[in-house]
């Protein structure tokens, strides 16, 4: 599990809907101490994860524009990272035999 919520704000381009809900689900496992979801676990767990989204995205929206860009490129646009989900999708999308 990551120690540290990706920095959003200031980025350019501007944070995604999808890099937000990464670290709302980021911070939602750290806070709650869940590495694995589970069938009792998941809808508390999804449901806290959509609200801190949605607050994530009106707190960036509400701030005033950031004189420097985080120090760190997110996870999400890290080529390591898209090379890794592009593997997994299309492991997931290949026959199985």
């Amino acid at each position: 599990m990551c120690r540290n919520i990706t920095e959003l704000r200031g980025l350019e381009p501007a944070a995604t809907s999808t890099e937000i809900e990464a670290a709302a689900r980021q911070y939602v496992r750290k806070v709650s101490g869940l590495t694995k979801v589970t069938d009792r676990t998941r809808e508390p767990f999804e449901k806290a994860v959509a609200q801190i989204a949605h607050i994530t995205e009106h707190l960036l929206a509400d701030l005033p524009e950031r004189k420097q860009p985080p120090t760190t490129v997110p996870p999400l646009r890290r080529p390591e990272v898209q090379a890794r989900i592009a593997a997994r999708e299309a492991a997931a999308a290949a026959p199985s035999a």
